[in-house]
């Protein structure tokens, strides 16, 4: 088991990481936090090496993937960096990249009931006004589960607020900071249900958040 202790809050800088080999041959991976070996609930940083491939197989539990860079594909399509799909029980596929990429994986963790699809190109999604200056982008909402990409810019500061249901973030560029720490691109927080903080950015930042999930 790793971080699999939802009440307590995790700090992981994936540049502090060193790679791990995965069962297929070019895979690498960094987790985040899993279950077990090679089944059930994972959050990780995968990197295909141009040409790896993985055998056809399903996802029990779902699977949510966000390309972070390069090209991730299977007999669906090609989806390039920004791409948010959501894969569900049953559904299968071989994935494979051409010229490599990175996604965060998460596996066996979706609500029960939610059994939808879904792909969204980020690249081509309008932004929501958010609070204050921040722009949100909607990526999936199921039950008490709700995810989305933020981008702050320079300077915005968010008010002191409490995460119910828990709070997980992956930082895609920038820097995020709060009165626990700085937290620069790469960086993978989870904090339990209840916490609190007061985050604000120094530089141009874009965060990938899921709320609502970890209780």
């Amino acid at each position: 088991m790793l971080n699999m202790d939802f009440s307590q809050r995790v700090v992981i800088h994936e540049r502090e990481q060193e790679w791990q080999a995965s069962p297929a041959a070019g895979v690498l991976r960094k987790p985040l936090a899993r279950e077990e070996a090679e089944r059930g609930h994972a959050t990780s940083i995968v990197r295909y090496a141009p040409g790896a491939r993985f055998n056809r197989h399903d996802h029990p539990g779902g699977e949510e993937i966000l390309v972070l860079d390069g090209v991730f594909s299977d007999e669906s399509g090609d989806y390039g960096a920004g791409s948010y799909f959501r894969n569900p029980e049953g559904f299968k596929h071989a994935p494979f990249s051409k010229e490599g990429c990175t996604i965060l994986v998460k596996l066996h963790q979706f609500q029960v009931g939610d059994t939808e699809r879904l792909c969204v190109d980020t690249n081509e999604t309008p932004w929501l006004p958010g609070s204050g200056n921040l722009r949100v982008m909607p990526l999936h909402q199921f039950g008490t589960e709700s995810t989305a990409l933020v981008h702050w810019p320079a300077g915005e500061r968010f008010q002191m607020h409490r995460h119910m249901g828990g709070e997980e973030i992956y930082v895609i560029r920038g820097e995020l900071i709060d009165e626990h720490g700085h937290y620069p691109k790469g960086s993978w927080i989870r904090s339990p249900h209840g916490s609190v903080h007061f985050p604000y950015v120094k530089e141009d930042t874009l965060i990938w958040v899921k709320t609502g999930h970890l209780t």
